[in-house]
């Protein structure tokens, strides 16, 4: 596998900041997973990619480590001052919206990606769990926080 290719991919999607990482320095932390729990963004058990749907923590690293190469990639917000919530939603929107296009040419491009968003998935309007299987499990991410 290229990484690099894969990097200037992500960098012309226009993120502020793309970096390589390793996987195995990752960690999973129960506690991080544990916000998930409190249910401030709302998504706790109601999405295919957050708990308890996408899996424990532990399966969730033992996926993770299976992989040889991360990337990690960032949007930066300009913002007025520290209230300026307009322009931290503006930033998360245009993280999204990047993050789901990368993810969608990493896979027309043949790459096994497992990716790991901010937030829940929004890949469909209303997702389907847990009436229907996910529509769309090779586009689907979990959220970092759900990863712990």
């Amino acid at each position: 596998m290229d990484i690099q290719k894969y990097i200037e991919m992500a960098k012309a999607k226009g993120f502020d900041t793309v970096r390589e990482i390793d996987v195995h320095t990752l960690e999973f932390l129960p506690e991080v997973r544990a916000m998930c729990a409190a249910d401030k963004c709302n998504s706790y058990n109601k999405s295919w990619s957050c708990p308890p749907a996408c899996g424990s923590i532990d399966e969730l690293g033992k996926k993770c480590r299976e992989y040889t190469h991360g990337i990690i990639v960032q949007t930066i917000g300009r913002r007025e001052d520290e209230y300026d919530f307009m322009y931290m939603m503006d930033a998360q929107a245009l993280q999204k919206e990047r993050f789901a296009a990368l993810t969608e040419e990493y896979h027309a491009a043949g790459a096994d990606v497992s990716a790991m968003g901010t937030g829940r998935c929004t890949r469909c309007e209303k997702c389907t769990y847990p009436d229907a299987p996910c529509r769309f499990p090779e586009q689907m991410h979990s959220s970092m926080e759900a990863n712990g």
